[in-house]
């Protein structure tokens, strides 16, 4: 089924939104004026505020779309299902781990992780929906196919969250504190992200199994 074509004010709202992120991302919070973003999308100042209200409101939105969207891509529950899923929790695990780190280290969520977390002071909340929409999100989902795999036999658990935080840091850590301290180019290349993957895919299974 095709998608329906979006309402002109829909377009615009999408329009703003990625004109807002793209200043936002490159010139900090108090650097992007509405000014700014107005002219970027082609659209009036008054009708951004139409759309929404204040900067402030606008940035909200532009850090909760980019989240949301990222944690949909890593969390696809499409590519799992408990009656579906085979005795191979390494490969599934493995797949799961890179695709996870592939999407929270693209530059663009790197950007905005350093930007989110040096506006705490003036959005707190902010930080807290991205922790939700990141982390939490990230280990609720693997409690889930934890628990349906310890159900099955192929995992000995008996806290599925508990065993779902140690995956995740185990897979998280030490790529996203590189990245973030020594900049985009200090983020491992694909292969040492794999390497990086099944060891911690193995030391998991070794644990649990």
């Amino acid at each position: 089924m095709s998608e329906q074509p979006l309402s002109r004010s829909a377009r615009k709202r999408a329009d703003i939104l990625a004109a807002a992120e793209a200043l936002f991302l490159s010139r900090g919070y108090l650097g992007a004026s509405v000014d700014d973003v107005a002219r970027r999308a082609q659209v009036s100042k008054p009708t951004v505020y139409a759309h929404f209200g204040s900067k402030e409101a606008l940035f909200v939105a532009v850090v909760s779309a980019m989240t949301g969207d990222a944690g949909d891509r890593v969390h696809d529950r499409r590519s799992w299902k408990p009656d579906d899923l085979g005795d191979d929790v390494a490969a599934h695990l493995q797949q799961y781990g890179l695709r996870q780190l592939t999407v929270v280290l693209e530059p663009r969520l790197l950007q905005l992780r350093r930007l989110v977390i040096g506006e705490v002071p003036r959005f707190p909340d902010l930080a807290k929906a991205l922790f939700d929409g990141g982390p939490a999100r990230a280990i609720t989902e693997l409690s889930g196919l934890i628990a349906a795999y310890a159900e099955r036999g192929v995992l000995r658990v008996d806290d599925p969250h508990a065993a779902a935080t140690h995956f995740n840091w185990m897979v998280m850590g030490a790529p996203l504190n590189e990245a973030m301290l020594l900049g985009d180019e200090g983020a491992p290349d694909e292969l040492a992200l794999q390497r990086h993957v099944t060891e911690a895919v193995r030391i998991f299974v070794a644990a649990y199994s």
